[in-house]
């Protein structure tokens, strides 16, 4: 499932180029990811075999996510935090994966079953951190899977957009997913209104 590894350094190129532009010609892909036109067809042939080229490389990349952030092994919330560098270490790629975004993108019947073993590999995380009493047991594992996912791509849209500067996004994201968006003031004043 993972790329050759001589590849990554052109497939991550060709990533942000499609980012950039989505609906830039091969000659322009290639021009943005600095290589010829010719080489990008060597490499892929068609759009249509790019665009699959560069979702198994999305598929190989979220799984050695997966596999660098020790899901099953590390203390939950070290594993939160690598599991949150990791997606960042490759924006471009999550990048890529919200611009390919549709509404059926997570139907298994039209192909969404290839991202099976990511969400179930985060699913199995937050289970076990609740298990352990680490995350809350009033969530379901299965929300905080896509909370999680939601917070992360959406942050790195948001650097795409120009409207978050990535210095600060694991922090960020950490607090946010941990602590959620209540001021610590206001976390004291909603314990003590809620203490009879």
């Amino acid at each position: 499932m993972t790329a050759p590894s001589h590849d990554e350094p052109l497939l991550k190129a060709l990533t942000l180029a499609v980012v950039n532009r989505p609906r830039a010609t091969m000659k322009e892909l290639a021009q943005l990811a600095g290589i010829s036109k010719a080489t990008l067809h060597r490499f892929c042939g068609t759009r249509e075999n790019l665009e699959h080229r560069l979702e198994d490389y999305a598929g190989g990349t979220l799984n050695q996510i997966i596999v660098n952030a020790g899901l099953q092994e590390a203390e939950p919330l070290d594993a939160l935090r690598r599991l949150i560098r990791e997606h960042l270490a490759h924006r471009e790629l999550l990048a890529f994966l919200v611009a390919q975004y549709r509404p059926d993108f997570l139907d298994f019947e039209c192909g969404g079953a290839r991202w099976l073993f990511y969400m179930e590999a985060l699913d199995a995380f937050f289970l076990r951190g609740q298990e352990q009493g680490v995350f809350r047991i009033d969530i379901t594992a299965a929300i905080f899977t896509e909370l999680f996912i939601t917070l992360v791509y959406g942050l790195v849209d948001a650097e795409q957009r120009g409207r978050a500067a990535n210095a600060d996004s694991a922090r960020t994201l950490e607090r946010m997913f941990l602590q959620g968006a209540l001021s610590e003031s206001s976390s004291r004043s909603s314990v003590q209104q809620a203490t009879p």
